[in-house]
């Protein structure tokens, strides 16, 4: 089936600027804030809030990349060894840290993500932003901010592009799988 198109890179724009605004009211400024991005568009997504928030609160939000290869509850069947990134953190005590990834789904990526980051540290509070929710949550876990809700059917899967990674146009689009 054709990939159905859901944000274009206009709309990932405005979905960002809006959570940005939101963690900066949300948390009353940005200067107690880090932002976490959960390899591989995580990452990326984190580092545009960070600029996004610089340009209007005139703050630099530190940025960290956490790689959550080894914390997977997947990890038996995801081959002999696994491809693991780097794992570079701010300094997190007494900081709120928005963990950034581009889809929530079954929550269980922000599960490993948690273990993950309290082996290296105790920040004052956890936040987490995602570009989309798709729904169907195995584990009781929900995102603070939100770009765009997408209900979905457990047969689909939703693909975010970032120039970043993809060398494409950013976009999201929604792929039904057999």
């Amino acid at each position: 089936m054709t990939p159905k198109q859901l944000m274009n890179d206009e709309e990932i724009r405005r979905a960002l600027k809006r959570i940005a605004h939101e963690i900066v009211e949300r948390n009353a400024g940005a200067n107690l804030v880090s932002l976490v991005g959960i390899h591989r568009r995580g990452v990326p997504l984190a580092r545009r809030l960070a600029a996004m928030i610089a340009e209007t609160e005139h703050v630099q939000v530190p940025v960290g990349e956490l790689d959550i290869g080894l914390y997977r509850d997947d990890l038996h069947s995801r081959g002999p060894a696994p491809i693991l990134g780097r794992t570079i953190l701010p300094e997190l005590g007494k900081r709120v840290v928005v963990l950034v990834d581009d889809v929530l789904y079954t929550g269980r990526t922000i599960r490993a993500a948690l273990n993950e980051l309290s082996d290296w540290g105790r920040p004052s509070a956890i936040q987490l932003a995602v570009l989309v929710d798709r729904g169907h949550r195995e584990l009781p876990i929900r995102a603070d901010f939100v770009g765009k809700n997408i209900p979905t059917a457990k047969n689909e899967r939703v693909d975010v592009q970032l120039s970043e990674i993809d060398a494409a146009q950013d976009s999201v689009v929604i792929v039904q799988e057999d």
